[in-house]
C-alpha cells in the first residue's frame, strides 16, 4: 500500500515542483504562462493530501482516541497542518503556501513507511522461508498397504506416511521402519545430517536423506515443532522491549514538545514583528518538521533483525525483554545434567594391564556387552564405535544379577562388571587398575572391570560426559567478563570433577531440584545479575526466578513456559551467542534513537527560527530533506547489526 501510494504521489508531485513560483525561482525556470498555472500546483497538492496523506490521519485516530500520541499523531498533524494553511493561504497570500513542501512531505513519509515495511519484511523473511520447509502433499498408507497422496492439512495423529529420499517431513513423528540421515538444519541448526533408525524422533520440515522411511504421525498443524518456532519468533517481533517502550514514549513527548515550540514561537514571533502572516508561516513550519519518521522506525527494525539473527541460529527469544536485559547479567549458572553433559553415560577414561592394549580391551567388551541395554553397556558400545570396532558373536550370554555380565568368545569366559564381581569371582586388582580405580574414585566416576576367565586385564570409569562445546563455552564467557557456576543434584566429587574438567570455579552440589531456585537468589541477594540455564523440566522454578531465564532444548518442546529465551540446540556455545547478540541488538537501539532524536533536536529550533538574527530559517523542505536522510541512516545501521559474529 505505502509503495504504490508513493509512486502514484510522486508522479504527482511532478507538476506541483514545476509550477511553484518559488522552485522556479530557485532555479531560474519558467512554464508556460496559462491562465490556470496559478492552480495547477494546488490542485494536484490536494490530490497528493487525500491520497498519500489521509492514510496517516486514519492510522493516527486509535491513538488519538485513546489519548496516547505517536507517530501517526504527529505525522497527521503535520500533513494536517501543511494543508489547512496552504489552502488559507492560497486565497490570502498564495506566495507563502506550503503545498510543495506539503507533496514533498507526504512523499518522504510514504517513502520512509515503505522502506520500513519492506526492511522488517526482509527481516522476518525466516518465517517466510520456515513456512515453506512444510510441503503442500504427504503419502499416507492405508491399511491395505497402499499409497495415498493427500494435502498435508489432512494429516491427523496416528497416520503412517512414507518419507521418500529427499523428500520433507510433513509432520512431526515416531520412525516406524527405515533408515536415513536427515537434514535438521533449518529446525535445530544442526549442521551435519542426523541419523533416524526405528524408534527415532523426526519434525516437520526437515529434510529426509538417501533412505526411505515409514513415520508415524504424532503431532500436526500448530503443535508441531516447527510451528511452535514461528509463532515464537512472531511473537518476539512483536513484543516490545524497554527501549521500544521508551521510543513510543518520546513519540508522545514530541508531540507535546512540537507543541510547545510552536506556541513558543508564535509569542515570540508576534512579540518581534507583530501580526504577520509570516508568524503564522514559522509556527505551521515547526508544526511540519517535528515528524519522527525515523524514531518509529530506530526499534522495530533492530527488533526484526534480532529475532530473525537469533532464530537462524538456534536461538528462539519468548521474551523481547530478556534479551535486552542480557547485557545487564554478570553471572551465569549452568544446570549441570544434559546441559555442560551429554546426560547420558560414556568412557571417560580406560586402564589395562601390561600386555593389553585399549583397543583389544574395548573388543571384548563390546563383544560381551552387545546384547545388554544397561547404561554402563551403551557407554561402552558408543566409545567401541568411535573407534571403528565392530561386535563379534558371543556364546552363552549370561547376566549375573547385581555383578555384571559374562559370555564365552574363542572358549575363554570373559566377564564385565563392578567391585561384587571381583569378589564373587576371588579375583583381586593388579596394582595398575587398583591405583586407576582409586583416582576414579576420587572424581566420582563409576569404575567397572573387563576380566579374562578370572584375571582382570582392564577398567573403565564412566561418568556423564561434557559436551565437547561446553568446555569452550565456560572459557569465552568468563573472557567476556561473566562470572560462571554450575548447579547439580550429583554428590561433591562428581560436582568438582566436571567443575574441574570444564574450568569452572562455583559449583553447588547435592541441590534438589525444588531447591535450585534457592540458590539463584541466594545469589541475586548478593547483588548479581543472574542468567540460569537448564533443561527446562526441572529446573523451571530457577529458570523463572533468574533474571534471564535459558532452556536448553532439543527443539521439539519449544513452548517452555519458564524461560524468556530458548535454544534449540543442545549447544552451550548459544549461551555465549545470546550475550552477544544482546549487546550488539542493544547497542544499534541507542545508537539509532540518538540519530533519530538528532533529527528533531537540531531542526525544531531552526525551525522556530532560534537563527533568525543571522538569516538562517528553516523551510519544510529542507526539514523533509533532514528527516529522509536521517530515515535512511536508521535504516543502515539498523541492518549492520547482521555483521554481528556469532559462535558456530
Amino acid at each position: 500500500m505505502f509503495r504504490n501510494r508513493f509512486w502514484v504521489s510522486l508522479a504527482l508531485t511532478v507538476p506541483v515542483l514545476l509550477f511553484s513560483p518559488m522552485l522556479q525561482d530557485w532555479f531560474g525556470f519558467t512554464m508556460p504562462n496559462l491562465s490556470v498555472n496559478r492552480w495547477i500546483g494546488p490542485v494536484f497538492a490536494i490530490a497528493i493530501f487525500f491520497y498519500g496523506g489521509v492514510p496517516f490521519i486514519r492510522m493516527a485516530r486509535p491513538e488519538v482516541l485513546s489519548r496516547r500520541p505517536g507517530m501517526m499523531t504527529l505525522i497527521s498533524l503535520a500533513i494536517s497542518t501543511a494543508f489547512v494553511y496552504s489552502v488559507f493561504a492560497l486565497f490570502v497570500a498564495p506566495e507563502s503556501g506550503f503545498f510543495w513542501e506539503m507533496a514533498t512531505l507526504i512523499d518522504v513519509m510514504l517513502l520512509g513507511h515503505w522502506i520500513e515495511m519492506r526492511s522488517i519484511r526482509q527481516a522476518s523473511g525466516a518465517l517466510r522461508e520456515l513456512a515453506k520447509l512444510i510441503p503442500d502433499t504427504a503419502e499416507r498408507l492405508r491399511e491395505n498397504g497402499e499409497i495415498e497422496t493427500i494435502p498435508v492439512a489432512q494429516l491427523q495423529t496416528g497416520d503412517l506416511v512414507l518419507v521418500r529420499p529427499g523428500a520433507s517431513i510433513p509432520a512431526d513423528g515416531l520412525v516406524e521402519d527405515g533408515h536415513s540421515a536427515v537434514n535438521e538444519a533449518m529446525i535445530t541448526g544442526e549442521s551435519r545430517p542426523v541419523d533416524k533408525n526405528v524408534g527415532d524422533k523426526v519434525l516437520g520440515g526437515t529434510i529426509n536423506g538417501d533412505g526411505s522411511l515409514r513415520v508415524r504421525i504424532t503431532a500436526t498443524g500448530d503443535q508441531t515443532a516447527l510451528a511452535g518456532i514461528m509463532r515464537l519468533v512472531e511473537q518476539a517481533q512483536q513484543s516490545k522491549s524497554q527501549t521500544q517502550v521508551l521510543a513510543d514514549r518520546a513519540a508522545g513527548w514530541l508531540f507535546y514538545i512540537a507543541l510547545a515550540v510552536a506556541a513558543v514561537t508564535a509569542v515570540a514571533w508576534l512579540i518581534a514583528v507583530g501580526l504577520e502572516l509570516d508568524v503564522l508561516e514559522r509556527v505551521v513550519t515547526v508544526l511540519v518538521i517535528a515528524c519522527p519518521h525515523a524514531l518509529g522506525l530506530a526499534i522495530p527494525l533492530v527488533v526484526a533483525i534480532s529475532t530473525t539473527m537469533g532464530a537462524r541460529n538456534g536461538i528462539l527469544i519468548r521474551d523481547r525483554l530478556a534479551l535486552e536485559k542480557a547485557r545487564l547479567i554478570d553471572t551465569v549458572i549452568f544446570d549441570k545434567t544434559g546441559t555442560l553433559t551429554e546426560g547420558q553415560f560414556g568412557v571417560v577414561d580406560i586402564a589395562t594391564v601390561e600386555g593389553w592394549s585399549e583397543d583389544r580391551a574395548l573388543y571384548l567388551a563390546l563383544a560381551v556387552e552387545g546384547d545388554s541395554e544397561h547404561l554402563i553397556a551403551q557407554g561402552i558400545r558408543r566409545v567401541a564405535e568411535e573407534r571403528g570396532l565392530t561386535p563379534v558373536p558371543v556364546q552363552d550370554f549370561e547376566a549375573i544379577k547385581g555383578r555384571g555380565i559374562r559370555a564365552r568368545l574363542d572358549g575363554r569366559w570373559v566377564y564385565v562388571g563392578g567391585p561384587r564381581l571381583l569378589e564373587m569371582l576371588g579375583s583381586n586388582l593388579p596394582d595398575t587398575l587398583a591405583r586407576f580405580t582409586e583416582q576414579a574414585e576420587q572424581k566420582g566416576r563409576s569404575v567397572v572391570y573387563l576380566l579374562e576367565e578370572t584375571q582382570p586385564v582392564a577398567a573403565f570409569a564412566l561418568a556423564d560426559v561434557a559436551r565437547p562445546e561446553s568446555r569452550e563455552a565456560v572459557a569465552r564467557l568468563q573472557q567476556m567478563g561473566f562470572e560462571v557456576a554450575m548447579l547439580t543434584g550429583d554428590s561433591e566429587a562428581v560436582a568438582r570433577a566436571v567443575a574441574g574438567e570444564l574450568g569452572i570455579a562455583t559449583y553447588f552440589a547435592s541441590v534438589l531440584p525444588e531447591h535450585k531456585d534457592k540458590k539463584v537468589a541466594e545469589l541475586q541477594q548478593r547483588g548479581k545479575r543472574v542468567a540460569m540455564v537448564g533443561d527446562g523440566v526441572n529446573d523451571a522454578p530457577a529458570l523463572t526466578r533468574a533474571d534471564v531465564g535459558i532452556a536448553i532444548g532439543s527443539g521439539t518442546d519449544v513452548a517452555i513456559e519458564s524461560a524468556g529465551i530458548i535454544l534449540v540446540r543442545n549447544n552451550p556455545l548459544d549461551v555465549v551467542n545470546i550475550f552477544a547478540l544482546s549487546r550488539a541488538t542493544y547497542r544499534k537501539m541507542v545508537q539509532n534513537l540518538l540519530w533519530a532524536t538528532g533529527y528533531n533536536i537540531l531542526a525544531l529550533p531552526l525551525a522556530a527560527g532560534v537563527l533568525a538574527p543571522l538569516g538562517l530559517l528553516l523551510s519544510p523542505a529542507i526539514g523533509a530533506l533532514f528527516m529522509s536522510l536521517s530515515t535512511v541512516i536508521v535504516a543502515i545501521n539498523a541492518q549492520l547489526l547482521r555483521r554481528t559474529r556469532l559462535a558456530s
